[in-house]
């Protein structure tokens, strides 16, 4: 590998897996290439934009011509793709966003490294294409059954890798990475919704009974993983990647508010919203098998979280003040009325 291709780049396992590389790896060239949605932002990569070995081309990676394109000027022979419509609840709102992407696009970008012969594919994927479990842990060769339109298009672009790799013997691997959080992160996710929300003193709109349990796993350990799997992982294998921090969301929360000093009363249980999976786990052995394994302590990995958002404002304050609003309105002003 010498010329990367990372798309999705700019968004938020993206981006640190860019600052992570980098640090890493001075050896390689990496070129990000981003749509730059409301997710993506060229912020998220201001601390390494001055780097050498840094560049950026704005696309989509539904768009053939433009994935072509950067491929060929850029000499690019491996794609890591990070692009994604990546919230359940945004796909329930627009399932044609998370289909065109998540799977239209995963398309196109294995054209383009079967046409030009590309050394390796890797496609970052999601423990949601599993579905919900009540009790143990989902292998790698598990069924999987998704429950919401991101997560079926998301299990929809796994398998064209898994096609792509059997038919035409493409090099691919495919990591599933648990509940992911830490800088940069789009306030629309639970953990900096609630911590920006929670500075504000703002109501946090928390789902049913808030007992659903995520296993968590902090970005620099997920965007190691990531890497390893990128070096280390055997052609057409798929590796989960999780932190092993099983927590129900009501956990989370109160973790955020008493790290922040706020009161409980700030909890508003709202409706829930459909097909929402009650619980996922990952057993990891097999990447760790691989030699990975992640070594930020949960409790520290959130405090340090909470401290960004709180020295960031610069960084998430514009975001809650534009096209999030919105959002925010549709999503959860008849709820919190409701609660």
């Amino acid at each position: 590998m010498k010329n990367i291709l990372i798309t999705g780049g700019a968004g938020f396992i993206g981006a640190n897996f860019v600052h992570y590389m980098l640090e890493r790896y001075p050896q390689y060239r990496l070129v990000v290439f981003d749509k730059l949605t409301y997710a993506g932002r060229l912020e998220n990569l201001k601390d390494v934009q001055a780097n050498p070995n840094l560049a950026f081309v704005q696309g989509d990676i539904a768009d053939k011509v433009a994935v072509e394109n950067a491929v060929r000027t850029h000499q690019i022979d491996t794609i890591v793709n990070f692009a994604a419509e990546t919230h359940v609840d945004r796909s329930i709102l627009d399932p044609d966003s998370a289909h065109r992407t998540n799977f239209t696009g995963v398309f196109v970008l294995l054209e383009a490294a079967r046409q030009f012969r590309l050394e390796r594919f890797h496609q970052v994927s999601t423990d949601e294409v599993y579905g919900s479990i009540s009790s143990g842990f989902f292998k790698e060769g598990d069924p999987l059954e998704p429950n919401s339109p991101y997560s079926a298009s998301k299990a929809g672009g796994e398998l064209m890798v898994r096609a792509y790799h059997e038919t035409y013997g493409l090099n691919t691997v495919v990591t599933r990475g648990s509940n992911t959080f830490g800088p940069y992160h789009y306030p629309e996710k639970v953990m900096p919704l609630f911590i920006t929300n929670a500075i504000d003193d703002e109501p946090l709109p928390l789902y049913g009974d808030g007992m659903q349990v995520r296993d968590w796993l902090y970005v620099r350990d997920h965007a190691a993983g990531i890497a390893h799997v990128l070096h280390h992982g055997v052609a057409g294998e798929i590796y989960n990647i999780g932190g092993g921090n099983e927590r129900h969301n009501i956990e989370i929360t109160r973790l955020i508010l008493n790290l922040l000093g706020k009161p409980e009363t700030l909890i508003k249980r709202v409706a829930d919203r459909p097909g929402h999976d009650r619980r996922y786990a990952l057993d990891c052995a097999k990447a760790k098998a691989l030699g990975w394994q992640p070594t930020h302590p949960f409790e520290q990995a959130v405090a340090e979280t909470v401290g960004w958002y709180k020295n960031n404002e610069w960084w998430w304050r514009p975001i809650k003040s534009g096209e999030f609003k919105e959002y925010y309105q549709r999503q959860y002003a008849e709820r919190l009325a409701a609660a």
